[in-house]
């Protein structure tokens, strides 16, 4: 029986390429972002809010990559049936709003990604662009 299992995680360098995509394709689309990086279990690692970004967005964007890593999907795919009453059941950490992506890397979920300020689509376009920066899988 195995008791110990091989992991990987994201390093510091990892995040900053994302972050720097993201920044870029943000920059490009003219619609600056709010973008937070968590680990597997949900600890911050990066965050940035762009000039010009909506301040309370860092809060979305924070909420948006913990759902993703926590339910190793993207933020979007909480089901309709806890839609309204994850946020009050999470204390603001879990959020069905498009946006959060996890962060797989050869069937490894290594964190999420959250990005908000912009409308959903842009938030998930920005939050792919940060995933190809480190080879991740695209959601």
């Amino acid at each position: 029986m195995d008791f110990t299992e091989k992991t990987m995680r994201l390093t510091h360098a990892g995040v900053m390429k994302m972050l720097e995509a993201a920044i870029a394709r943000a920059t490009e689309a003219g619609q600056p972002q709010c973008i937070v990086i968590v680990d597997a279990s949900g600890e911050t690692l990066g965050e940035l809010r762009m000039t010009g970004a909506k301040f309370l967005s860092l809060k979305s964007a924070r909420a948006k990559a913990r759902t993703a890593a926590s339910i190793r999907a993207p933020s979007a795919n909480i089901p309709e049936a806890v839609r309204a009453g994850i946020p009050a059941a999470t204390e603001g950490n879990m959020t069905a709003l498009p946006g959060g992506l996890p962060i797989r890397i050869d069937g490894h979920c290594l964190g999420g990604i959250g990005v908000g300020s912009g409308t959903g689509d842009q938030d998930v376009d920005v939050a792919n662009a940060a995933l190809a920066a480190i080879g991740a899988d695209l959601c």
